[in-house]
């Protein structure tokens, strides 16, 4: 039996964890910044050798990607500093880490999907303290830890695009959404669930990179458009550029991620986007 610490357990992803690993034979241990403190690296240590902790999963995560661009040192403790701290922990005392990042550490120049090797080259505050925070842990090097990459993150739970569109959906005629930004959304739920997989597997010398985002390729006006025809909701999407909403951190206009790697690796299924939105959908309540 497997003694698992979850940090950002309130999170969308974490919240999905909880939900799921209630039914696992483990032992979780679910923490937010209320209840554990990942900056203080101090806590950490005690909490994570008090319960003898044999396997992180990394949820938290500063992701308010506009706000990082002027609240940089926070975003960085807790994306980089934080990280390496996990890391650190996790060499010293042989404990697997799952963290999870994301398709912001590219700068959505490709044009076929991103492979774990690629170049990295994030182009805002959130995707660099990201990318810290990944080559941290790699420096660390502890045995059986890995880095997830993901892209587009929604579930039943939190703040999201999904449930901004309904919302949205339901009061306003139409909704401008942008057309020239191309990848791929992640339902938490499929996401926790190939976690949870994975756990038992972990093997590796030395820390892996994975990539891992529902099957697909779209747009986010194809994804709003998506969502209100499934809704049932007459709100009109209408497609607009980049340049028509103008954000402080630069987005990637390209981060479709290649999962061949994770799938190969770990023997993960994962679901195709539009099989994913319609399952959340359900579980919200709101397919029609």
């Amino acid at each position: 039996m497997r003694k698992i610490l979850v940090t950002g357990a309130n999170g969308q992803l974490g919240s999905e964890i909880q939900e799921l690993g209630s039914n696992e034979q483990d032992t979780f241990f679910f923490t937010d910044s209320d209840t554990l403190d990942i900056t203080d690296e101090a806590a950490l240590v005690q909490f994570v050798t008090g319960h003898q902790i044999d396997t992180i999963i990394n949820c938290a995560a500063y992701t308010a990607v506009d706000k990082a661009e002027s609240d940089q040192d926070k975003a960085d403790a807790i994306n980089h500093k934080a990280v390496a701290s996990l890391a650190r922990l996790a060499k010293e005392n042989n404990i697997s880490l799952i963290h999870i990042s994301t398709d912001y550490v590219f700068d959505g120049t490709n044009h076929l999907p991103y492979i774990e090797s690629d170049d990295t080259n994030p182009q805002g505050v959130y995707g660099a303290t990201k990318r810290n925070g990944e080559k941290a842990m790699l420096a660390a090097n502890p045995v059986k830890s890995i880095i997830v990459r993901t892209s587009w993150v929604y579930s039943s739970f939190g703040a999201n695009f999904v449930k901004t569109m309904l919302k949205l959906g339901r009061e306003r005629e139409n909704v401008n959404v942008i057309n020239d930004q191309v990848g791929t959304p992640t339902y938490a739920r499929d996401l926790a669930q190939a976690i949870l997989e994975i756990v038992p597997q972990l093997n590796n010398d030395a820390v892996e990179i994975y990539h891992y985002a529902n099957e697909g390729v779209l747009s986010w006006y194809d994804f709003a458009k998506e969502i209100m025809r499934m809704a049932k909701l007459e709100c009109r999407i209408d497609p607009i550029p980049t340049t028509g909403y103008p954000t402080p951190a630069k987005r990637p206009c390209y981060s479709l991620l290649n999962k061949t790697k994770i799938k190969t690796t770990f023997g993960i299924t994962i679901p195709y986007w539009k099989d994913s939105l319609d399952a959340c959908l359900q579980q919200l309540g709101e397919r029609r």
